[in-house]
């Protein structure tokens, strides 16, 4: 593999964007403090003040965005309540403290969403996009391999091998994908850390033959139905500025 040289220059902006838009989002980790099992042991149970902060959070952030993330924002509210109570409530793939599905989530999902959007379409980082894409794959593949092998995360590294397999053919996709799956490991870890949420040893609580860490590493795979949906939404609404713009990149 051919590795991608970046000037310094360069590479200090892409540092600043990460840190702006990725950076500040993992402050949210600590955030999740206050609905940890030891604040619920020792303060309160109520997730009423994490729900403030995030709709605080998701609006100073949906009020500084463009049209386009605003609306990708609020695709993502709405599909993501609808996944966590599939995917939690439905399937028992992971189970949130009080075993309800918080507000604070839907809107997280949205708020991850823009920050990876926007991230990944600045135009420094578009510009050096492969020399990011080779530093998060490598970055990707050993944490997925460390996990697998000291914490038997069968199921986190199956997901993984699928993030890259789906990705082979979509080049595109790779920097906005390879962001989140990064950024998603590490919301994970916080919030199964402080005992927010957790997840069973085994996928989805059934399947033997996956054994799983809590975190699981390449849980980010189900991010592509939120990404997936909201572009075929923003694509349907949107037809006719779809296809000018396809009609100016063929030409």
């Amino acid at each position: 593999m051919k590795i991608v040289y970046v000037p310094k220059p360069d590479l200090q902006k892409i540092i600043s964007i990460f840190n702006r838009e990725i950076g500040r989002f993992v402050i949210f980790v600590f955030v999740l403090f206050f609905d940890s099992i030891w604040f619920a042991e020792n303060v309160t149970s109520s997730q009423i003040l994490i729900n403030i902060l995030m709709i605080a959070g998701f609006l100073k952030m949906y009020l500084r965005s463009t049209p386009r993330v605003k609306e990708l924002m609020i695709y993502a509210v709405i599909i993501g309540f609808g996944g966590e109570y599939l995917f939690s409530r439905g399937l028992d793939m992971y189970t949130y403290r009080l075993e309800n599905v918080p507000f604070y989530v839907p809107l997280g999902h949205a708020a991850l969403y823009g920050r990876i959007f926007m991230f990944s379409k600045a135009s420094v980082v578009r510009k050096h996009h492969k020399a990011v894409e080779q530093l998060f794959g490598v970055f990707i593949a050993l944490f997925a391999t460390i996990y697998l092998i000291f914490f038997t995360d069968v199921f986190g590294f199956v997901m993984t091998i699928f993030v890259f397999l789906l990705l082979w053919k979509r080049p595109k996709d790779r920097l906005f994908f390879f962001s989140m799956y990064i950024l998603v490991a590490i919301l994970e870890i916080g919030g199964t850390a402080f005992g927010a949420w957790k997840w069973p040893n085994i996928a989805f609580g059934v399947f033997d033959f996956l054994p799983s860490n809590n975190p699981p590493s390449g849980i980010s795979l189900f991010y592509f139905l939120l990404d997936v949906t909201c572009f075929f939404i923003y694509k349907g609404r949107h037809k006719i500025a779809w296809k000018r713009l396809k009609r100016i990149k063929n030409d």
